[in-house]
């Protein structure tokens, strides 16, 4: 089952689809890649995510899996060698609720800081900012969320890690500090000079171009 081919459908700009990249990485798991225009999607993906017409969509033979969390579950358990989850159950579930908080949580409230208009962005940051020292505080002493060596919450705050410092930049609005999250800055580090991890990432002049091609202008400053 392992030996079939792989193929994963997905879009550069997109921190759910280099999360998969990322767990293939990590697993030593060959693919091939497929680029998706989200304005023009491919009857291909159209097929295998026929309900949500979205990316990333992994194709493993005749199986078809998408959504990133599942995804990266399905890698974990199909191919051996590198644990992305732990195997002790008590600290599987915690691992499941910290990536579970990410998204429901932190990235929804990161999106909002970032596109808030002026007069509501102090209220939007001071909320995420609130997670975020969350964040913080379960990284305790260690070098990534998943100890010593990167794991599903890792994985899945690679938007943390990458997209966010970007997204700052473009719209002039400060979260993710040294002087406010100092763990949370050396994680972001350690986790985007990993070698498995910064062959996925999208290069950050690419990143800042389509940002402020696109949302650049979609806020006023304070």
């Amino acid at each position: 089952m392992a030996g079939e081919d792989v193929k994963l459908y997905g879009t550069w700009r997109s921190p759910y689809s280099r999360r998969v990249e990322i767990a293939l990485k990590l697993k030593g798991v060959q693919h091939k890649y497929y680029e998706e225009d989200l304005t023009n999607k491919s009857p291909s993906l159209l097929k295998y995510n026929p309900v949500h017409k979205k990316i990333p969509v992994l194709v493993h033979g005749e199986k078809v899996i998408s959504e990133s969390h599942v995804i990266l579950e399905y890698i974990d358990e199909t191919w051996k060698g590198y644990d992305i989850l732990p195997k002790d159950p008590c600290e599987k579930a915690k691992a499941r609720f910290w990536a579970r908080f990410i998204d429901e949580k932190c990235l929804p409230a990161l999106k909002k800081a970032l596109a808030s208009m002026a007069e509501e962005r102090d209220k939007a940051v001071e909320e995420a900012c609130e997670l975020l020292q969350l964040l913080e505080n379960e990284l305790k002493h260690k070098k990534y969320f998943g100890g010593d060596c990167i794991g599903l919450v890792d994985i899945v705050a690679n938007f943390i890690s990458h997209w966010l410092k970007v997204l700052q930049e473009v719209v002039g609005v400060e979260l993710l500090t040294i002087k406010k999250f100092p763990k949370l800055c050396e994680w972001s580090e350690n986790f985007a000079c990993h070698h498995a991890v910064k062959e996925c990432l999208p290069p950050k002049d690419k990143l800042l171009a389509w940002f402020h091609s696109h949302y650049g202008s979609a806020t006023t400053s304070k």
